[in-house]
């Protein structure tokens, strides 16, 4: 008769593992697929950060030769002062 608590006890306490067991299937499964998504997301994220460094710099590299001719063009106008050296 002793046995016959326990075993009861240990069915209940199976059936509601299984129960829980089964709820966490699913939400591993999720947390997954969220993991792979969010890879992809800071691999996009990386190569855009990548991409503006890149764009900031060809820009940057632009404007210095604009003002470096349009130094040249004022100092053949006589708009601006010689550079002294």
């Amino acid at each position: 008769m002793s046995d016959d608590p326990n075993r009861h006890v240990m069915d209940d306490l199976r059936a509601q593992f299984d129960r829980v067991h089964g709820r966490l299937d699913p939400i591993q499964a999720d947390i997954s697929e969220i993991k792979q998504r969010l890879t992809a997301v800071e691999i996009q994220v990386g190569t855009l950060s990548g991409t503006e460094a890149s764009h900031y710099g060809t820009t940057m590299l632009r404007l210095d030769r604009v003002d470096q001719r349009l130094d040249r063009i004022e100092r053949r106008l006589d708009l601006a002062d010689a550079p002294t050296v």
